[in-house]
């Protein structure tokens, strides 16, 4: 990993978390990723299961994660297995963790090899009368491809059939959405990351760049600042693409006049940022532009305000729809007297925006949560409204991280340029530079 090493206090305070919600006598089983195959004899580069990084803090591959907690020997209590490594690995691979080297990362001692799981499996599940399996039960997820908790749950189901089992998914929704200070601090690592990587691009962007060089920019300035990467495939779509929500072909020429739409966010520790700008591609907003920029923000700064404990984000969504309606008469694209006789089902503001304006965000860009549940203090979402007008080949959304706290919302991304005049001045200081 590029990352510094993480304090395994905060593993051991979210093993505890987990334990005191499990049922007596259970065991919870958490394995790694896949490596996943791209072609020939080539990999993907491994990312690991969200789930297992927050519970343990390892981050490699063919690992497996046990917490029996009422098991009769302490040392069975929390165990790790590791792939064990050779001169071949070694050489072929490189460094994987040596015990000790997972001890100290995670805080738990009772290290093994991966070989070993098998053999002791029967010993921790004849003590347990509950198993928490570890499914991804985030509802965005949808896949046809089995992956390895599937599988090995599977195999359980059938080797163990008379244990109770559990999911650990609906625990864990309610723990990892709820962010510690360190894990805020990791958040912050991935945003000052990014928001370095935002002044490249100023730096970099004019008419006759392509979006792929923006790209390339913002992956350089990454990986030069000790991300793992991009926390999701960025967006760089200028022109009339900005009105694409999930474009990311990257290949067009960014033209004068044309406003950049920027969604891209650096991965630290696993940690993801998420930051959509809008910016001109000369460096001067239209009239017309600035007049769709500034209604954006005014949409993001309301709905900021109202991303606070108790609001639920169905009615959180429903008011930021009604304010952006207000900006969008003001910007002649919907008339008061349509609006008024809408059907509340089909509100006219999808037209123009058309996704909803948050979502969680943590070790996953989309994090679990449960979206109908009321926002507690801790939790960390995006807001990100935008206005899309392909008549005009105009697209303008602006993304910022937002803390839920006691006292009211913290935005963790309040250091990075948005105000129209902030990026003009900065795009003519470099571009004069």
């Amino acid at each position: 990993m590029k990352y510094t090493q993480i304090n395994n206090q905060l593993f051991i305070s979210n093993r505890k978390k987990f334990t005191a919600e499990l049922l007596q006598d259970s065991i919870a089983i958490f394995h790694s990723n896949d490596e996943m195959p791209r072609n020939g004899d080539c990999n993907f580069p491994f990312r690991q299961q969200s789930d297992l990084f927050w519970l343990s803090g390892i981050d490699q591959e063919q690992t497996i994660l046990v917490i029996a907690p009422n098991h009769p020997m302490p040392e069975y209590r929390e165990m790790l297995f590791l792939r064990k490594t050779n001169e071949h690995i070694a050489v072929w691979e490189g460094h994987k963790y040596t015990k000790d080297e997972a001890r100290q990362a995670s805080g738990i001692q009772s290290v093994f090899w991966v070989d070993d799981y098998a053999a002791i499996l029967p010993v921790l599940m004849h003590h347990s009368a509950n198993v928490y399996i570890n499914l991804n039960e985030n509802d965005r997820f949808s896949s046809e491809v089995e992956y390895r908790d599937e599988r090995m749950a599977r195999e359980l189901k059938k080797k163990y059939p008379n244990h109770n089992y559990e999911r650990s998914a609906t625990v864990l929704a309610r723990l990892r959405t709820i962010k510690s200070d360190e894990e805020i601090k990791l958040m912050g690592e991935a945003i000052d990351i990014t928001n370095k990587a935002f002044h490249r691009v100023l730096q970099t962007l004019r008419p006759g760049v392509m979006e792929y060089e923006i790209e390339a920019e913002i992956t350089y300035s990454f990986l030069k600042n000790r991300a793992t990467g991009h926390a999701y495939y960025p967006i760089i779509a200028s022109g009339a693409s900005a009105c694409v929500l999930h474009y990311n072909d990257n290949n067009k020429e960014c033209k004068d006049g044309d406003v950049i739409l920027l969604d891209f966010g650096a991965e630290y520790a696993n940690y993801a940022a998420d930051l959509t700008r809008s910016v001109p591609v000369n460096g001067k907003f239209t009239k017309r532009q600035a007049d769709v920029y500034n209604a954006v923000l005014r949409v993001m700064r309301e709905a900021t305000k109202m991303l606070v404990v108790g609001n639920t984000i169905p009615r959180y969504h429903e008011e930021v729809g009604r304010i952006m309606e207000q900006e969008l008469i003001g910007l002649g694209l919907l008339k008061a007297a349509d609006v008024a006789k809408q059907d509340p089902k089909q509100p006219l503001y999808k037209k123009y925006f058309m996704h909803g304006t948050s979502h969680f965000l943590g070790l996953d860009v989309h994090d679990i949560g449960n979206r109908y549940a009321p926002m507690q203090a801790g939790m960390v979402f995006t807001c990100e409204p935008g206005i899309y007008i392909p008549e005009e080949n105009l697209g303008i959304r602006i993304e910022n991280d937002i803390l839920i706290t006691a006292k009211g919302p913290v935005d963790l991304m309040a250091a990075i340029p948005v105000e129209v005049e902030e990026i003009e001045a900065l795009m003519a200081k470099q571009l004069v530079d």
